[in-house]
């Protein structure tokens, strides 16, 4: 049997990457973003990301789809929750486009698919995850939320950096999506509890800024800062 393939007709105008990525920079207020994280990118963690492109473009497919599996598990885990079903899956969707979309630049700049180990970050955060019901699922939905707000903040902060300028309009585009996706996920986490979410964001908050804030030895999309400058 004979499976469709995707074509550019199945892709709204929207989100056909020719479009995205030759029009003017798309603008997104983030400034909520901003608050909502503990810390800003450093200056020092962008001058070595500049230079590195190829490897952060790598990471950054592999963030793409490492979100959508996510999502998917939730999906499967949590099947009994409605709004998380719905939520989630507009979530894969996007993920996966956006992971189509970074393997067709990574494509069109001659850069090679290779095995790239995890970095600290998704670690560093999950090690503090509770285990028990909702509490777990719960702060994994925080966790997401910052995960994805930070995504959204270097984004915006590579795109005003870079040299490459179709890359640049992509990662513009990218700040509409993915500061919903955050937003998504804040939801999604006090709609599981009757407790109030505050003090569990509050954590996290400081322990995804210490990740950020602190010296780093590899570079990575949510890398901290690296220790070698």
């Amino acid at each position: 049997m004979q499976h469709p393939t995707l074509s550019t007709s199945d892709i709204a105008p929207e989100d056909d990457l020719q479009s995205i990525t030759t029009r003017a920079k798309a603008t997104t207020d983030i400034s909520h973003i901003h608050d909502f994280l503990g810390a800003r990118t450093s200056d020092k963690w962008l001058a070595v990301a500049k230079e590195n492109l190829p490897l952060l473009m790598l990471d950054h497919a592999n963030c793409e789809k490492k979100a959508a599996g996510t999502a998917m598990n939730l999906i499967f885990r949590y099947e009994f929750h409605r709004e998380l079903q719905e939520r989630l899956a507009q979530l894969v969707r996007e993920e996966m486009l956006h992971y189509e979309q970074v393997i067709t630049l990574m494509k069109e700049r001659g850069i090679e698919w290779s095995h790239l180990p995890a970095g600290r970050y998704a670690k560093g955060l999950l090690k503090h995850k509770r285990t028990w019901e909702p509490a777990a699922m719960v702060d994994v939905l925080i966790i997401g939320a910052f995960i994805e707000a930070r995504s959204c903040e270097r984004f915006s902060a590579l795109a005003d950096v870079i040299d490459d300028e179709k890359l640049a309009r992509y990662y513009k585009y990218l700040l509409k999506s993915e500061s919903r996706h955050y937003e998504d996920y804040l939801r999604l986490a006090e709609s599981i509890t009757d407790e109030c979410i505050d003090e569990r964001v509050a954590f996290f908050r400081e322990v995804e800024a210490e990740l950020i804030d602190s010296p780093d030895g590899e570079l990575r999309f949510h890398s901290g800062v690296p220790d070698w400058v």
